[in-house]
């Protein structure tokens, strides 16, 4: 009878082993997008607290006018030509948008294939299907103020800018930026 009772328990072990490694790299898949979404979220609110605190830009970075010694800060998004990296910058000339050359603060790589997918101007939550998307987008934050203000994106009333972020494997998360500078990664 012991043996019995040791194949049974045994095949039952395996077969729960054999489920949870099965599901594994799913889950795996959903927890890195996630993590990759939250780190998005983090580099924006970066730029906006060096915003609002005045934070100096690093050596090297000066801005043309002396007296505008601090600058805005911001992230920078181009998935037509890269869908798996993004900028951040600070606004020397404070144009609201990211100037290629001496703006560049960082170039964050998106790694293990993730990349992000789509940058969607929504006006209701959930984001509606058809609503305008955009393929270049700015994120800048100045001092004294604490929201945002987009370049390649149009916002009006209640509307927010929705990133997406994809994986092969088709897990997704969202980070939603709104003009009062808040941001919430779904």
């Amino acid at each position: 009878m012991s043996y019995v009772e040791l194949i049974v328990v045994l095949s039952i072990f395996a077969t729960l082993s054999s489920v949870v490694i099965f599901n594994h790299g799913d889950f795996q898949d959903r927890v890195d997008i996630k993590n990759l979404a939250s780190d998005i979220a983090l580099k924006i609110i970066e730029a906006q607290k060096s915003s609002v605190n005045g934070v100096m830009p690093p050596l090297g970075h000066t801005p043309d006018d002396p007296d505008n010694w601090k600058p805005a800060y911001g992230v920078y998004f181009d998935i037509t030509s890269n869908d798996k990296q993004f900028v951040y910058f600070t606004d020397l000339d404070k144009d609201n948008t990211y100037s290629f050359g001496g703006e560049l603060l960082d170039t964050i790589d998106i790694t293990k294939n993730n990349f992000i997918s789509n940058i969607d101007t929504c006006s209701v939550d959930p984001c509606a299907l058809g609503s305008e998307s955009t393929n270049l987008l700015s994120i800048t934050f100045t001092r004294l103020n604490s929201g945002a203000s987009f370049d390649g994106a149009t916002l009006t009333g209640s509307d927010y800018i929705q990133i997406a972020i994809s994986s092969p494997k088709g897990a997704t998360a969202l980070v939603k930026v709104y003009p009062s500078g808040r941001v919430r990664v779904n």
